[in-house]
């Protein structure tokens, strides 16, 4: 991965954050995402790689609206000249039955877990480099079997899937690859407030009997990244310790 240029998105989060080390260890150049209210977190992160010597610039801007990531894709553009790598990662949840469920809530999620991939990747194509471009999306397991109370979360998930092997398709002649990486319960800030009660149920369903590590996901995405997954391409990674079995 040595000077590849890796765009990441929701590059704040716990998972953001783990798959950027990971590239980073691999001698990557990191173009960091988040929304602006994110900004003291994500510019501390990107002030700490610097200073660990990792070439790493920061880009905010709301995926959810096109002329923003326009904006900041122009941005990249004009600071590295390319994406080896494209890692769909940012998402949001606003959980609620659907009788519960406002409109607005089905809305946000959908507008940033699904239409922000879109945002992103089409604004992305120009920058991608032919023959050894490479889009990672981060779905989750909860997008194949539904999931309680996540009918927003379920639908944009599946829909990222979709997208996927569609894209997979279309960019296939141009030698870009594009997989989708299905998360189950990854240890993060997001599952520190999951009621223990249903933490256990969770690790009794799951093979491994343990959450995840966002290290462990990181370890996958990177490799998707690489050019060791250069003939893996519409590929639906489950990555969930066994929960889906």
């Amino acid at each position: 991965m040595k000077d590849k240029v890796v765009l990441i998105t929701g590059a704040s989060g716990g998972i953001g954050r783990a798959i950027a080390l990971k590239f980073a260890k691999r001698g990557a150049k990191l173009a960091l995402n988040d929304i602006s209210f994110a900004e003291e977190s994500l510019k501390e992160f990107t002030n700490q790689l610097q200073r660990d010597g990792v070439e790493a610039q920061y880009f905010l801007a709301d995926i959810s609206n096109f002329e923003d990531v326009e904006r900041m894709m122009s941005a990249i553009g004009d600071r590295f000249g390319r994406i080896d790598v494209l890692v769909n990662n940012a998402g949001i949840v606003k959980d609620r039955t659907m009788a519960k469920m406002t409109k607005d809530e089905w809305q946000k999620v959908i507008d940033v877990n699904l239409t922000g991939a879109f945002n992103v990747t089409k604004t992305a194509l120009s920058l991608l480099v032919p023959n050894q471009g490479k889009i990672v999306n981060i779905s989750s397991v909860v997008g194949q079997s539904g999931n309680f109370g996540q009918v927003n979360y379920s639908a944009a998930k599946a829909g990222l899937l979709g997208f996927t092997k569609t894209l997979s398709k279309e960019l296939g002649k141009l030698g870009v690859t594009v997989n989708a990486v299905c998360p189950g319960f990854i240890e993060t800030k997001l599952t520190e407030d999951i009621p223990d009660e249903f933490k256990t149920i969770v690790k009794r369903l799951t093979s491994l009997g343990r959450f995840g590590k966002p290290e462990e996901l990181a370890n996958l995405v990177v490799f998707l990244g690489s050019d060791e997954a250069s003939f893996i391409t519409g590929a639906i990674i489950n990555i969930d310790g066994g929960l889906s079995i």
